[in-house]
């Protein structure tokens, strides 16, 4: 059988008989690999409830599902072969659907366990329900030993639960009565559905807030040898000091901390303490953001002249769908984005609400940066009563009186109108444009 010189054939792939060597009618069918067998079949859809099942909804939508990628490949020797991905059931359709309605369906002591560290700290079920909980935590912290006994604790405390008070010699319920109670199509299963999808929600979220630290430390940014010396530095610096350090009542501290802030009252009281310390915390938060957009300047564009230019973003409150827009300004007065810092002067003609292709003609010689987009003044450094956390200065009808969130009298009547400044910079390349 010959072969192709520009197709390379997988090691694990069955040949087919030549059609040239072997007549259709008495070659022999060669059979194809098949997946592993199932270790129970798919549930059976009833009459009076429909069945979840992944394939029909992926069949029924038409959705394209791409073939995996190529597994990179590895040296092992004097030849290479393709890496597996993993060692368990290959992908199929079928095995999907049965494993994720499995799963479904056996995950709800997961988010049992969750409801209930959420009631301890949430402080959901009272004062006095917590408060014990803490007062356990404080003696363990106490005597820290005391961890090796909890497995212990927690059986016992589990086998005490499930003890039958009222007939002690019933037979115990059957293992079969928890998956019963979490059927396929009834309201334990799509609870745990509705949960599956916040917590993958919540994971997404920590992803994307995590994934702007990676280039500090992968070596993708300048500053990743400045961090590995100041981590080098207080790691040699903190040896000499650790024994001094208290274990127990730092552990204590910080194990009650979270539930302290977590209080009703407390939960109260800190945003007033936030907003206090709104300046503070918007300024080191562009800061932040200035010292990202340094990492990314090009070499020319770093060592070039910069300087700033601003647009301001001017919005009027829609009473009729309770929102703020830009579509309900007022013919005559100031449009969506004004270069002006009176507001007026300046006004771009373009569709509300776009910003990231908003330019505009710049002195010749200059250019904007192209690797930074506009900057939100979270501070609210051109006015003096500052901003809220988003940038936002609040004015009356009539774009005067200008405070940091709207007055109640502005509430009442419904007429309000807010701004705020954006910024960009722009450097000069020393050629005319």
């Amino acid at each position: 059988m010959s072969q192709f010189e520009y197709v390379e054939v997988p090691p694990c792939a069955t040949p087919l008989a030549s059609s040239s060597s072997t007549s259709a009618s008495t070659a022999a069918p060669v059979p194809l690999p098949r997946a592993q067998a199932f270790s129970a079949p798919p549930p059976t859809p009833s009459a009076s409830k429909p069945a979840f099942n992944l394939a029909s909804l992926l069949m029924s939508a038409s959705v394209h599902i791409p073939a995996p990628p190529a597994a990179p490949r590895v040296a092992t020797g004097p030849e290479t072969a393709p890496a597996l991905l993993s060692s368990g059931t290959p992908l199929a359709i079928q095995t999907t659907t049965v494993n994720f309605t499995r799963f479904v369906s056996r995950a709800g002591p997961v988010f049992w366990v969750q409801d209930r560290v959420e009631e301890v700290v949430m402080w959901r079920k009272g004062n006095a329900y917590t408060v014990a909980w803490m007062a356990g935590y404080a003696f363990i912290c106490y005597f820290p030993r005391l961890v090796l006994l909890l497995p212990h604790a927690i059986l016992i405390a589990l086998l005490l639960a499930t003890y039958q008070t009222k007939r002690p010699d019933a037979p115990p319920p059957p293992p079969t009565s928890y998956l019963q109670s979490y059927a396929e199509g009834s309201a334990g299963w799509y609870a745990n559905l509705q949960a599956i999808q916040n917590l993958m929600g919540a994971v997404s979220d920590a992803y994307d807030a995590a994934l702007p630290t990676v280039p500090f430390l992968t070596h993708a940014s300048p500053y990743t040898t400045p961090l590995l010396l100041v981590l080098a530095v207080s790691f040699f610096a903190l040896l000499p000091v650790l024994p001094f350090i208290p274990l127990r009542p730092t552990f204590l501290l910080l194990g009650l901390a979270p539930l302290v802030i977590a209080h009703p009252r407390i939960r109260a009281v800190l945003p007033q303490v936030i907003q206090s310390q709104q300046p503070m915390a918007a300024q080191m938060r562009m800061w932040a953001q200035r010292a990202v957009d340094d990492d990314k300047l090009a070499p020319d564009v770093w060592n070039a002249p910069l300087r700033s230019v601003e647009l301001w973003e001017n919005e009027r409150w829609d009473a009729q769908h309770v929102a703020w827009s830009k579509t309900v300004l007022r013919a005559g007065e100031r449009k969506a984005w004004t270069r002006g810092r009176d507001g007026w002067s300046g006004g771009l003609d373009d569709s509300p609400g776009s910003l990231s292709h908003l330019t505009f003609a710049l002195e010749p010689g200059w250019s904007f940066v192209e690797t930074e987009s506009w900057r939100t003044d979270y501070a609210g450094t051109w006015v003096e009563c500052g901003a809220d956390s988003e940038g936002w200065v609040y004015s009356n009808d009539a774009w005067q009186d200008s405070h940091p969130a709207p007055t109640d009298e502005w509430k009442t009547k419904g007429a309000m109108t807010r701004r705020r400044r954006w910024t960009r910079r722009i450097w000069y390349s020393g050629t005319a444009v």
